[in-house]
């Protein structure tokens, strides 16, 4: 069958005009500007670059790298207005990685004047998860694109899904736990998701209270995205939606048994990754 590998290293697959052998012998990650930090467990050599692949009936473009969020920074322009306290003359900042107490956030968006920070935003990219490897449609793509390929997985028939549940409920546990630290600094969290995202999330969870659209006071903000279809055949992000809460407005949407399951979830997921013959307890 066809590739559903809609993008790879920032490309559009429909894009028969460009240089494939060459965007694939760079293996190089247009919105990082460096290589795609993707790789193959068995071959680190080797980047996947696989972007955005297609799922569901009718195929839908989903999006499962979060640094393909960050195409042309406008997801940063759209969180300009929550810098409340930023004036003129000020110099934005975009920071990524920085540690906060309930975990690690992915950017902070900050103000700063004369290096004196001033305001700031808390940024989270979420993608979609897949179960099972993407890779064999990548290779199928090669082989539609008349690439040289390093093996023949696209013969294999071991099919990707898509993570809906999990991804959904661990990204709300965590909003839920980093929340409190922005809410109690009257300063701002934004979730940005794709749209298929954020409709999943509102269908199993409860997000009747949320603001639509948003309110500027709330601590909480999703900002979801949209993929448009371009003349050229690539796929642009645009903004789709924006609802707003606070931290009790998460804790709402988790349902409060909520938290504890998926915290029990989460706890079996990794030891469950992590018993082996190895680790089995033999007395002497």
């Amino acid at each position: 069958h066809m590739s559903n590998v809609v993008e790879l290293f920032g490309n559009s697959a429909a894009r028969r005009d460009l240089n494939w052998r060459q965007i694939v012998s760079d293996q190089n990650c247009p919105y990082l500007n460096r290589r795609c930090y993707k790789v193959r467990k068995s071959d680190p050599g080797t980047s996947i670059g696989t972007c955005t692949v297609t799922f569901g009936r009718p195929p839908q473009p989903i999006i499962i790298c979060p640094t393909r969020l960050i195409e042309r920074r406008q997801i940063f322009t759209d969180c300009f207005h929550l810098l409340t306290t930023h004036e003129p003359g000020n110099e934005l900042h975009i920071v990524p990685e920085v540690q906060i107490p309930g975990g690690n956030v992915d950017f902070f968006l900050v103000s700063a004047k004369n290096g004196v920070v001033r305001d700031f935003v808390g940024i989270e990219l979420q993608t979609l998860d897949t179960t099972g490897t993407v890779w064999p449609e990548r290779q199928r793509l090669l082989r539609e694109l008349n690439v040289p390929r390093s093996d023949h997985a696209e013969e294999s028939n071991s099919p990707y899904g898509m993570n809906w549940k999990m991804t959904a409920k661990t990204i709300l546990v965590q909003m839920h736990h980093k929340i409190q630290t922005f809410q109690h600094l009257n300063k701002k969290l934004v979730l940005v998701v794709q749209d298929h995202l954020l409709a999943y999330m509102s269908r199993e969870f409860n997000f009747g209270h949320l603001h639509n659209p948003a309110v500027i006071g709330d601590s909480m903000h999703f900002h979801a995205y949209q993929m448009h279809m371009q003349a050229d055949q690539s796929l642009k992000l645009g903004m789709a939606a924006r609802l707003s809460t606070d931290a009790d407005g998460i804790g709402v949407c988790l349902g409060l048994q909520g938290e504890a399951k998926v915290e029990l979830a989460l706890i079996i997921q990794s030891l469950q990754a992590k018993i082996s013959p190895a680790t089995l307890f033999v007395p002497f």
